[in-house]
């Protein structure tokens, strides 16, 4: 692995996604077995979890206002300690209520690490480092991930579910904390408007982000739920599924990054939806297992096509937007998310074809924004500033 121009900046954050990726994973993994067999719940009740959990992403905007009184830095580690209290806390307490309130804990902490996260990686690498380093992020979190999926795999032999989270809610508690003193950034980075900031001219972003919610949730949601509720997948079994997940990811990851600068962002997002609007189509209609897995794991690699919204922003953005205009990403990318859920889970218990068929409607809506980025602007923006630099109106896609 190469290094960067910001190594401190680089390390500092591939820590956190590594903490990060583990939160996020252990309850993943095992949230719908945990949901079926120790709780008692159905899809429904699916539903508004994963609604639930999506609120503090409807929030992000917010984080703006936590810089008023904390370095990114710190947001960044303080919300990493914040999920993994909530996975901790959720062992400790295995009833809907109690699921409902760790989740909006876990979540809170996990969406805000993701918009510092996100921030902080735009205005530390320039214009050409930035996919590589986004790239290499993911493989971070897919190589935990795999790491977690091995570790539960032979855990749930030994342990219950509820101590599973409550042993890696710990481990991350204390591996954040290790951190909550560095400032990586020395000082060196530009201010960033502290307000919330939503421009016309970034629509096509704001659009594709918001749309990019409405299938995140489908997958999130209700493809795992397909696996466990109609194929009787066991909690080892998804694991080991996992496992194949990420391996998959850690490798595809890097070579999407050298998609983007290549073929542009146009082209990138282009072939996603339009792959994802076949898999989603599929996920409606397959009766066997072995089909099944292989859909979501293409499912799976195709999120690491999105890495090119954030590539493609950078490049039309003005560099003191970067951190409010990723905290309002988030928000807008979490609109779809708390209301589709509960009714997708609705849909589901009427037909739960309907709820895979919206989402490859929706892929097709994503298509036709798509084709609204300008390819000339992509291709010779990479060839530019060094750092995310300021655009006019006529600049945006």
């Amino acid at each position: 692995m190469h290094a960067t121009k910001n190594n401190s900046m680089y390390l500092f954050l591939m820590i956190l996604t590594v903490c990060g990726a583990a939160g996020l994973q252990v309850w993943v993994i095992l949230f719908d077995n945990f949901l079926v067999n120790s709780v008692g719940l159905t899809a429904y009740h699916a539903g508004i979890l994963q609604s639930v959990r999506e609120v503090p992403g409807f929030l992000s905007l917010l984080a703006v206002f936590a810089l008023l009184v904390m370095h990114e830095c710190r947001l960044a580690v303080l919300s990493v300690v914040c999920l993994g209290v909530g996975v901790f806390i959720t062992g400790l307490w295995p009833s809907f209520t109690g699921l409902v309130v760790t989740t909006l804990v876990s979540s809170l902490g996990y969406h805000y690490f993701e918009t510092a996260r996100q921030s902080l990686t735009l205005q530390s690498f320039g214009l050409a480092e930035t996919p590589t380093v986004l790239a290499r992020q993911v493989s971070a979190g897919a190589a935990t991930s795999v790491v977690v999926g091995v570790l539960v795999y032979f855990g749930a032999e030994w342990l219950s579910t509820e101590q599973l989270y409550m042993l890696f809610g710990g481990a991350i508690v204390v591996a954040a904390l290790c951190l909550v003193a560095w400032n990586p950034t020395g000082g060196a980075l530009r201010p960033q408007q502290k307000r919330i900031v939503l421009r016309r001219r970034y629509w096509v972003f704001y659009a594709l982000t918001f749309m990019g919610g409405a299938r995140r949730q489908i997958f999130i949601a209700f493809a795992a739920f397909l696996l466990v509720q109609k194929f009787q997948f066991s909690v080892r079994e998804i694991s080991l599924l996992f496992i194949v997940n990420n391996i998959v990811c850690y490798f595809s990851a890097p070579l999407v990054a050298r998609l983007i600068p290549r073929l542009g962002e146009r082209t990138v997002l282009s072939t996603e939806y339009l792959l994802l609007a076949a898999v989603f189509v599929s996920y409606g209609l397959v009766e066997s297992r072995a089909v099944a897995i292989c859909l979501y794991v293409l499912d799976h690699v195709l999120f690491n096509f999105s890495m090119a919204i954030t590539t493609y922003f950078q490049k039309i953005a003005d560099h003191e937007d970067l951190a409010p205009s990723a905290a309002a990403g988030f928000t807008i990318n979490h609109i779809a998310a708390v209301v589709l859920p509960v009714t997708g889970g609705y849909l589901w218990m009427i037909d739960y074809r309907v709820t895979f068929f919206a989402g490859a409607l929706m892929s097709l809506c994503s298509l036709v924004i798509a084709q609204f980025i300008r390819p000339q602007l992509t291709a010779t923006a990479a060839t530019t500033a060094p750092t995310a630099v300021g655009g006019t109106d006529a600049a945006a896609g």
